[in-house]
């Protein structure tokens, strides 16, 4: 006797770029260049509209305070606007800058203390989407191929990273998200953002759009 079997048609879907959409691409391009974060992102030009909190944020792990505040300076001193100063808190210590195109970056470390000099490596870069359902969105991911890494609950998962990029992917409460980056949760118009994909192109339950990576 054949047994049947059912195989899954989604595409397997993972992070294969993060492309910013901006008004200015040349002072786009030294602002990240300054900042040094050029080679995680790429940038194209764009004249839609937003309003208000755009519904993520880009956020770099480095090593230590020092690190953390050399990157808030070197931010601040290529154009950017703080949202949130560099300070001590009860996860670590941290900082948030907004870029002049309007992305909203964030600089954190888990250390409290500095246990050597100031470097200018990155640990790690996380791409949050404030999502207004946390599940619902993870599982429309999931069925998309992706790999839960990290979930608890409603609040907040996290997806293993794709092969071909250097920027993790996690879904965070969007009002949680904009109260941890000291904006008002209210937008609307364009995120100003494309997700690269590995699989075909497609737009999740908040309108982050997705293209199939070149």
């Amino acid at each position: 006797m054949v047994m049947a079997t059912t195989a899954s048609t989604a595409p397997h879907t993972s992070l294969a770029s993060v492309t910013l959409e901006v008004a200015d691409p040349e002072a786009a391009r030294l602002f990240y260049t300054a900042f040094g974060v050029d080679s995680y992102i790429r940038l194209r030009a764009s004249q839609t509209h937003a309003t208000g909190f755009r519904g993520f944020t880009l956020a770099l792990t480095v090593s230590g305070p020092a690190t953390a505040d050399g990157f808030v300076a070197d931010a601040v001193n290529a154009g950017a606007t703080v949202l949130k100063p560099a300070a001590k808190s009860l996860w670590g210590y941290g900082g948030v800058v907004q870029a002049p195109d309007g992305t909203i970056w964030k600089i954190a470390t888990s250390a409290k203390k500095d246990t050597g000099p100031a470097t200018r490596e990155i640990d790690e870069v996380v791409l949050l989407l404030g999502v207004e359902d946390v599940k619902a969105t993870r599982q429309f991911y999931v069925g998309r191929g992706l790999t839960v890494a990290k979930s608890f609950g409603g609040k907040y998962a996290e997806f293993a990273p794709g092969a071909s990029s250097p920027i993790k992917l996690a879904l965070y409460k969007r009002r949680s998200l904009a109260k941890d980056l000291g904006v008002p949760a209210d937008g609307s118009g364009s995120h100003h953002i494309v997700l690269g994909s590995t699989a075909d192109t497609f737009t999740d339950p908040d309108g982050f759009t997705w293209e199939a990576a070149a």
